[in-house]
């Protein structure tokens, strides 16, 4: 199950899928991991669920897949039985969570308030679904959740959308989001696969939220450093903040006061989700360079990546 929850918290997104044929499981499914995605929640909403979930299982050995909307102990059962490696309910059902529990299989019941969070945390769970997020005070329930339940992670669906995603992402105690504005069934429906590959890959992207935050920049020393600093406030007032092992020129400028990574400086990348974005540039061929991360309460905040570019080292920052 831990394995499962890592897998989640990588990819972001539980893409919510709808299909009414299930001739279109493997196709929608290897389109998604096209985009990037590799997760996908089929739901039981139609009639071709437990067929879609086979066939994805059976074919598609990529992609994680589980079955949502499940409210009943008989459609968990037979979502297992398919081959759904997770289970996804709209509201908790100790039945169907118990259940899962019992068969070591990780499962997202709905959970918005104290008592279902608390129920919940009994039979073990740290995950929870918070459906449906837009009515439930999204962000701010969520965060006045975290208040009496720090360990308790959520998976908000419902008003999550491409516009807003990074939004969620930056929380620590959002572990994914759901939604299905990047694989949405008229598109399945009309077999229009490519389009679902690029909302996929655009989806991803805005998980990770790539932006320029400053350029570092080497300096031979302390008095190098200042002078930089004063050349540039005396050509466009940018302002110094003088920091021990750095001066900062308009928040966007560090000068660094000894020589570190990089021949020339670094880049600091900021990012919604910083490990999301140390799995996805692992797969571009860019690993982190060891001894380089910060934590804080827990969580990376910080890594430097092992290949500079352009002479410059590459850091990674949490939003």
């Amino acid at each position: 199950m831990n394995e499962i929850s890592s897998r989640m918290e990588r990819t972001a997104i539980v893409p919510v899928v709808v299909l009414e044929d299930a001739s279109r499981a493997v196709p929608t499914a290897q389109a998604m991991l096209r985009g990037g995605i590799d997760i996908m929640e089929i739901t039981f909403r139609t009639a071709a669920a437990a067929d879609s979930i086979r066939a994805v299982s059976e074919n598609c050995p990529g992609m994680l897949v589980g079955a949502g909307t499940v409210i009943t102990l008989e459609q968990c059962k037979t979502a297992i039985a398919a081959g759904a490696k997770f289970i996804v309910a709209p509201g908790f059902d100790e039945e169907v969570v118990r259940y899962c529990v019992e068969q070591d299989i990780f499962v997202l019941p709905g959970c918005v308030t104290p008592s279902e969070i608390m129920k919940a945390m009994k039979l073990g769970l740290r995950t929870l679904k918070f459906f449906p997020a837009n009515v439930n005070g999204g962000l701010s329930g969520m965060k006045a959740l975290h208040g009496p339940f720090p360990s308790i992670s959520f998976v908000p669906t419902g008003g999550v959308n491409g516009q807003n995603i990074g939004e969620f992402l930056e929380v620590p105690y959002v572990k994914a989001v759901g939604g299905s504005w990047c694989c949405a069934k008229a598109d399945i429906a009309a077999g229009s696969y490519e389009k679902i590959t690029q909302m996929c890959r655009e989806a991803r992207e805005a998980v990770l939220g790539f932006e320029v935050a400053h350029i570092g920049i080497n300096t031979d020393g302390p008095e190098e450093a200042q002078k930089i600093g004063a050349q540039l406030k005396e050509a466009f007032g940018f302002a110094e903040k003088e920091g021990s092992s750095s001066i900062f020129s308009s928040g966007n400028i560090e000068l660094m006061k000894s020589r570190y990574l990089g021949e020339n400086g670094h880049i600091a990348v900021r990012t919604n989700r910083i490990s999301c974005a140390v799995a996805e540039l692992e797969k571009r061929g860019y690993t982190t360079e060891p001894g380089t991360e910060k934590y804080k309460n827990g969580n990376l905040i910080a890594v430097y990546l092992h290949r500079p570019i352009g002479g410059f080292a590459v850091h990674l920052l949490q939003k």
